[in-house]
């Protein structure tokens, strides 16, 4: 039987409890007094352990947002320095709860780490980001897609700056062809790559159509007449190289192929009843 394959991201498990590595409250609070006076190594293990959940559950919140390519389990790996640098840097005398004081270390270290792994720079996002409401904006307003001259004088700016930032913007909405293709309804996972056309090769159906047409005009030629047709035609020779090849004079040839059209026209325009379809 065949398995259906599901995403790396379908698979994750969430882990939005804590691993009680401290049986009770009071046993948790005496491992912190005890880490802030010795700095045990073996004791912020234990302490990291017990809060790993609020790393995963940031991750998890924050890769919810973006594409599937982005693993979640990368965020995790950046929020766990964050956790890291929160114990650390943890003050037991303020008397806020470490949960509370962690969070937005464990968000800024994941971030932090997606902004690395960004390749476009923050500057150009931004100002992506700002094009993109302008158009929603103006789209609202007038019913309509905007033009190029009503968004670049919303954005303030001149003709020649605002085609300079779609050209920045259009580098951010690059996708990764690895990416999963959102439209598939099958049970097989398709990603962008398996959807993208070749330009470089033929279409089928196109090819198909050629070849019938092919077949249909040089039905009932001769040899000859139907190597001048191919010759002519497809392999672009001149009247001069046909005749080399068929050794024929370059007039006998260009009388034959002058005959052959009239010929072959006479017949398509008695058989063009076949060519029209019927509507629907």
């Amino acid at each position: 039987m065949q398995r259906k394959r599901t995403s790396s991201r379908s698979r994750r498990v969430s882990r939005d409890q804590p691993v009680r590595t401290f049986p009770d409250e009071k046993s948790l609070a005496e491992a912190w007094r005890n880490y802030r006076a010795t700095r045990d190594e073996k004791l912020r293990n234990r302490l990291m352990e017990h809060y790993l959940y609020l790393v995963h559950y940031n991750a998890e919140r924050i890769g919810a947002k973006l594409p599937d390519e982005v693993d979640v389990d990368d965020l995790v790996s950046a929020g766990v320095f964050g956790l890291l640098d929160a114990i650390d840097a943890y003050d037991l005398d303020r008397g806020v709860k470490f949960e509370t004081y962690c969070a937005p270390r464990i968000r800024g270290a994941i971030l932090d780490e997606l902004r690395n792994m960004d390749w476009v720079p923050r500057l150009v996002r931004h100002r992506a980001h700002r094009l993109s409401d302008v158009m929603r904006t103006l789209e609202t307003e007038l019913g309509r897609l905007p033009s190029e001259d009503e968004i670049a004088r919303r954005l303030g700016m001149t003709r020649v700056q605002f085609q300079k930032l779609m050209r920045d913007a259009s580098t951010v909405s690059l996708i990764s062809l690895s990416r999963k293709f959102s439209d598939n309804d099958s049970s097989r996972d398709v990603s962008e790559i398996d959807v993208v056309p070749d330009q470089r090769s033929s279409d089928p159906v196109v090819e198909a159509q050629k070849r019938d047409i092919r077949e249909l005009v040089t039905r009932g030629l001769t040899r000859a007449e139907r190597l001048i047709i191919v010759l002519y035609y497809y392999e672009h020779m001149t009247m001069k190289q046909i005749g080399e090849t068929l050794d024929l004079s370059e007039s006998r040839v260009s009388q034959m192929h002058s005959a052959i059209l009239a010929r072959l026209r006479r017949q398509l325009q008695a058989r063009q009843p076949e060519f029209v379809t019927e509507a629907g």
